[in-house]
């Protein structure tokens, strides 16, 4: 039976087949911001003062349906660069998450942090538009890909500047991965058949992977004891989306649970240190 991810990858197969023959690479090229320095994410993560989050523009998803109606990216931009985002992502999947590489270009054009371009990436014509369209990163999905599609995807992504974000659901996908060429590594906590999340994914696969590689917890992450839980098993980083999405000011609610996350480390601290 056919889940909803082989829907949107036979939907993003088709879209790209399209593009290619509506804009050619040469086109793509052509755009000023592929040519534009970009910036680290790895670095821009291991370098934030305080939990690092990287905060997601999106207007919907499979999971919730709509989930901002009033969806305005470079106003939630603005608000998350001004309440102390180390990143932020875009979506530009259209048919199930309402995104566009529109989206991505008035986003890199208002912010000056590391933008991840969060799409479903089959092709590699879809890194030339990352790159065109303002991106300094990408992700690639493990359960998208086989192990050789990934590792070239990879790195021709690298050689067109652009970090890479490998995203891994179980310890089956990271047993495919070559983790020598990986610097960042993302655990989605839900699953692709059901959508139920399970937090404990992260602790199990960080445990995994060599010091050098960034650690990023993603999907269903809601309260500052999630994100200090998370830390505690080893995440470096964390991706939110939703939780600031059906937030009414998505910039107050990144401060507060930067805030409350802080308090919530200390006090796993103090509690450490008196045990």
């Amino acid at each position: 039976m056919a889940t909803i991810l082989d829907q949107i990858l036979t939907d993003t197969r088709e879209r790209v087949a399209q593009a290619k023959r509506r804009v050619p690479v040469d086109d793509l090229e052509a755009r000023p911001a592929f040519h534009a320095p970009t910036l680290s994410l790895a670095t821009a993560l291991r370098r934030a003062g305080g939990p690092a989050i990287i905060a997601e523009c999106k207007q919907a998803s499979p999971s919730e349906g709509v989930i901002r109606a009033e969806y305005a990216p470079t106003e939630i931009a603005i608000a998350y660069k001004n309440n102390a985002a180390a990143a932020l992502s875009v979506l530009t999947e259209p048919d199930h998450f309402q995104g566009s590489l529109d989206d991505l270009a008035t986003v890199r054009a208002t912010v000056d942090l590391p933008i991840l371009r969060k799409d479903f990436i089959v092709d590699e014509y879809q890194l030339f538009e990352a790159r065109a369209y303002g991106a300094d990163a990408v992700l690639l999905i493990a359960a998208a890909l086989d192990p050789a599609q990934l590792r070239d995807l990879h790195d021709a992504a690298t050689d067109l500047g652009l970090s890479v974000l490998v995203e891994v659901h179980d310890e089956t996908e990271v047993d495919t991965l070559d983790l020598d060429p990986i610097g960042l590594l993302g655990v989605n906590h839900r699953d692709l058949k059901t959508f139920e999340i399970d937090l404990s994914k992260s602790a199990r696969i960080f445990a995994r992977l060599p010091e050098r590689i960034v650690r990023v917890a993603e999907s269903g992450l809601h309260t500052a004891d999630d994100l200090a839980r998370l830390t505690d098993h080893g995440a470096e980083a964390f991706l939110i989306g939703t939780a600031f999405m059906r937030a009414t000011d998505p910039g107050r609610a990144l401060a507060a649970l930067r805030r409350e996350t802080a308090v919530a480390l200390a006090e796993q601290q103090r509690l450490r240190l008196a045990s």
